[in-house]
């Protein structure tokens, strides 16, 4: 027979669920107070005989006394408890952290397999297993999964904010879920699951990882110093994804909580201000177990449930390894409908013609995709070193499986950097490349600064540049360096400019922080750096509020000089040795006769210049400081241009910002903010400052985009 906790603990909450004292069952089982209170401190365990008498006081059955896999069910019923408005009268109309993100199931992808990458289990050196469930219901499927969520206690609520969708985004989106679930009789269902890691551990309310993630926001409690994740922004994308702003949560934890692990669950709603039967509602919601010690036994808290429970709420896991599955109820992909077709009727469409952004197909596609693309790295050993991930799709229809599950593999997804980085495992690098197939390596040095904005160098982090040929058509862009640090999640992906005409089209990978090594100097300090130099979408390096706050306005420098170093390292290890003159088919080419082009033909009329390059940093005063090359087509009139600065948003027009500083370096004159090239010129040169003052942000949390265009009169 199948045991779970220890009586003390189970007996102890049975008590609380159903609201009796030890004293009150004592009475009823005719015994003392302290023989109850020895049970439940685990100093005895009452006789058999005694069980029976036990579970009836409970409203149970025996059995359930003996195993103790399961709460009784005498107590208090699973239930939805929605926050009351606030006094004061304020209203949140959606949870701001759900806007940090795109619904997009490939954000999706990364953040949450970010997460569980952090949250693995070290101890056995085996990898996180993840696994993306798509499960479209209908029918009598769609009916019992409604059932099960209590779905009739939910309608009201989701009618008032239908009503209010006209006003507020939120709204719109989910009235839009509701209406996709009634008038086409589907509900798509995406699980997110992960094994051998620690799972939602912690009590309900204090501090924990479980409260962290149901209870909070913009709280990151993350197991290790490589972590990825430092806003606590990624857990909102798990609610960004469903058009129902719906949730559900099982966790099987790697450290037990009131005795137990297996089964925790709890779901969390998230909708905006609403009132439904004259009562106002504040915005999240959450399905659980009425906590009786709080005010009016109302809250609702996490409970241990059945496995039948687990299962009509589609949230079964297998086995007992330790980890979570997030169950995101009514998944939409809007992203999905800015995907790159060849033919416009190969979009994803639904029964009456329209774009469908909840296709489980083409989420599938797309999930493995950005899976391959981000965490190829992660997913690599060799030389005695296992992965730290395993990742695999599927999609169903209610249960049927509809797309077979498919286990990324990044030597499909990534060749020629899978290459690398297995040779750099296995001691198989060369220090330049000479023939096909070889994987070079450079050190490349990385300057920490001093924190709390202290002059001087801290020391000198040696990150690692793999470096080899790209051949397959999977390896596109070619030319570009994947970095990433601890965690092995690619963070920046970036072109090396400047290539020697000719070059070899190859794909690099740079290893920084304990992803160089744990031998690596100062490799904790650059893991720590790099991981405050990322913003919340964790896809680049550069200037972020907590790196000034905790080295220096100027430290971002120290990454831009990373950067440097790594091109010049890669171009030198791409470059192709020169001849010497006594080398090649001398007398063969003595022996051809090559005829000369004739010179290219003029065009007559105005040539337009064009950008060529741009390098741009932060000034100490906070403005963008830029210096661009300008590219002029031969022609016997050069158009005259304007530079413009403007920074770069998600939506909307993009804000222009004035120059205080535009001046000429050389090819080009700058006249009242134009440039203007001497006839023949075919490179030039400017600087430029912007402006503070026109800024409508914080330089820190921008992007620049720099135009050439017509100046007046042209």
């Amino acid at each position: 027979m199948e045991t779970g906790e220890e009586f003390g603990p189970w007996l102890a909450r049975q008590l609380k669920l159903a609201g009796k004292t030890q004293a009150e069952l004592a009475k009823e089982l005719q015994l003392t107070r302290a023989a109850v209170s020895a049970w439940i401190a685990g100093r005895s365990t009452p006789r058999p005989t005694v069980m029976a008498d036990i579970a009836k006081a409970l409203g149970t059955d025996v059995g359930t006394v003996h195993t103790r896999t399961t709460d009784t069910q005498a107590g208090l019923p699973v239930t939805w408890y929605h926050r009351p408005g606030y006094p004061d009268g304020g209203r949140d109309l959606g949870n701001a952290a759900a806007f940090a993100f795109d619904a997009d199931v490939q954000v999706l992808g990364r953040e949450t397999c970010q997460n569980s990458l952090d949250e693995r289990l070290t101890e056995n050196g085996r990898p996180v297993r993840v696994r993306y469930t798509l499960n479209e219901l209908t029918g009598e499927h769609l009916d019992a999964f409604r059932e099960a969520i209590l779905w009739n206690d939910l309608f009201p609520h989701y009618s008032a904010v239908s009503e209010l969708a006209g006003n507020q985004k939120v709204g719109r989106v989910v009235d839009a879920g509701v209406r996709d679930m009634y008038e086409k009789g589907r509900l798509v269902l995406l699980r997110v699951d992960d094994y051998n890691a620690s799972g939602l551990t912690g009590d309900d309310y204090k501090d924990g990882k479980f409260a962290a993630v149901v209870r909070r926001q913009l709280e990151s409690l993350k197991s290790g110093p490589g972590a990825g994740g430092s806003y606590g922004l990624g857990k909102a994308t798990l609610w960004a994804t469903s058009a129902l702003g719906l949730v559900l949560i099982n966790s099987t934890l790697s450290v037990p909580h009131e005795g137990r692990t297996e089964r925790r669950m709890i779901g969390r709603l998230e909708l905006p201000w609403r009132e439904v039967d004259g009562c106002a509602y504040a915005g999240p919601a959450w399905f659980g177990r009425p906590d009786p010690d709080s005010l009016g036994a109302e809250v609702a808290r996490s409970w241990w449930a059945d496995e039948e429970t687990a299962a009509r709420l589609h949230l079964s896991r297998e086995g007992e390894e330790p980890g979570t599955s997030f169950l995101i109820v009514g998944a939409h992909d809007v992203a999905s409908l800015e995907g790159d077709w060849s033919d416009q009727d190969e979009r994803p469409h639904d029964e009456e013609g329209s774009e469908d952004t909840r296709d489980i197909e083409r989420m599938h596609k797309r999930l493995v995709e950005a899976l391959g693309r981000d965490f190829w790295a992660a997913m690599i050993g060799g030389g005695g070193r296992l992965p730290l991930l395993e990742v695999s799709v599927r999609a169903l229809r209610n249960g049927e499986e509809v797309v077979p599950e498919t286990k990324v593999d990044p030597s499909v997804e990534q060749p020629s950097r899978t290459r690398a980085l297995r040779a750099h495992y296995e001691g198989a690098t060369v220090d330049r490349l000479t023939e096909a197939g070889q994987v070079a390596v450079r050190k490349v040095p990385f300057k920490l600064p001093l924190a709390g904005g202290a002059r001087g160098t801290l020391g000198t982090h040696q990150a690692i540049l793999l470096v080899t040929e790209a051949t397959s058509d999977k390896d596109t862009p070619k030319n570009q360096v994947h970095s990433l640090r601890g965690n092995r999640m690619t963070v920046k992906k970036a072109t090396v400019p400047n290539l020697p005409l000719g070059t070899n089209p190859f794909q690099a990978v740079l290893l920084v922080g304990e992803a160089a090594g744990d031998s690596a100097p100062f490799a904790k300090e650059a893991e720590e750096f790099l991981r405050a130099a990322e913003p919340p979408e964790h896809d680049r390096w550069g200037q972020t509020e907590e790196l000034i706050l905790r080295w220096s306005p100027s430290a971002y420098r120290r990454i831009n000089n990373l950067t440097t170093e790594v091109n010049s390292a890669a171009r030198e290890l791409v470059a192709r040795p020169r001849r010497g003159r006594g080398e090649g088919g001398e007398a063969l080419r003595k022996a051809l006769t090559v005829k000369s082009r004739p010179k290219a033909k003029v065009p007559s009329g105005p040539v337009v210049p064009v950008l060529a390059g741009l390098e741009a940093t932060i000034g100490d005063h906070g403005e963008w400081t830029v210096t661009a090359e300008v590219s002029v087509p031969r022609g016997d009139e050069i158009v005259p241009m304007v530079p413009i600065a403007q920074l770069d948003v998600r939506s909307g027009g993009r804000p222009r910002l004035d120059w205080a500083e535009l001046v000429a370096v050389e090819g080009c004159d700058v006249e009242d903010g134009t440039l203007r090239f001497p006839p023949g010129t075919r490179r030039a040169k400017f600087r430029g400052a912007t402006d503070v003052s026109s800024h409508p942000v914080r330089t820190m949390f921008t992007r620049l985009v720099v135009e050439l265009r017509a100046g007046k009169g042209a």
